[in-house]
């Protein structure tokens, strides 16, 4: 009998994992092996399903709780499936979707059900991710829209930026001891120079 693993990811730092370990917990899938990524589902580059994809041999089973867990991609998705049912010849168990359970009807009917499930759930997939970068562009447009600065605010240039520069272009500072004045980056810097300049000849 092979081993059995887990595979859980979350999008960002600031999604919980919780309710995917609970479901791992639930059909026995112990902590040490449960790989977990935080990170996009738009490819499979990730660190932890890689390492956890060398780990597995012919008879393991992999518990996912669904199917935009593995992947948000579409030609991806299936691509991973194959990988792992066919060419690795592991099980794979979506706990959310009991048809898409390799384990069970494996005559043809079965598998043929099961790849038109996978198929419609990576297309809803991938179509939601669609939906979310689509919303999230739409909400950062009407942000701006409204005025609404993104990042990190802009420091202001000093009362005695006039001065600073002063001293800097008559060789009584370096350019570093400026900088460091201003509390600017080179590049800010440079660019609140031009703009002073342009000030001072209108």
């Amino acid at each position: 009998m092979g081993m059995t693993y887990g595979y859980v990811r979350i999008s960002s730092m600031d999604q919980n994992e919780d309710r995917q370990m609970i479901a791992m917990n639930d059909v026995g899938v112990l902590e040490s092996n449960i790989f977990i990524d935080k990170q996009s589902g738009k490819d499979f580059n990730r660190p932890e399903y890689m390492k956890m994809c060398r780990l597995l041999k012919e008879g393991d089973l992999l518990y996912i709780l669904s199917i935009d867990r593995l992947g948000r991609n579409y030609e991806e998705i299936q691509n991973q499936w194959r990988i792992l049912t066919k060419e690795i010849g592991i099980d794979v168990s979506v706990i959310d979707m009991p048809l898409l359970d390799t384990r069970r009807d494996k005559d043809l009917m079965g598998t043929f059900i099961a790849d038109l499930v996978l198929q419609i759930l990576s297309f809803v997939s991938e179509s939601e991710r669609e939906n979310i970068k689509k919303r999230q562009e739409q909400g950062i447009a009407a942000a701006k829209a409204r005025g609404v600065r993104f990042g990190r605010p802009e420091k202001p240039v000093p009362d005695d930026f006039g001065t600073i520069i002063k001293s800097w272009e008559k060789g009584k500072i370096s350019f570093d001891e400026a900088v460091a004045k201003c509390g600017f980056s080179s590049a800010t810097f440079y660019r609140k120079l031009r703009e002073y300049r342009l000030q001072k000849k209108k």
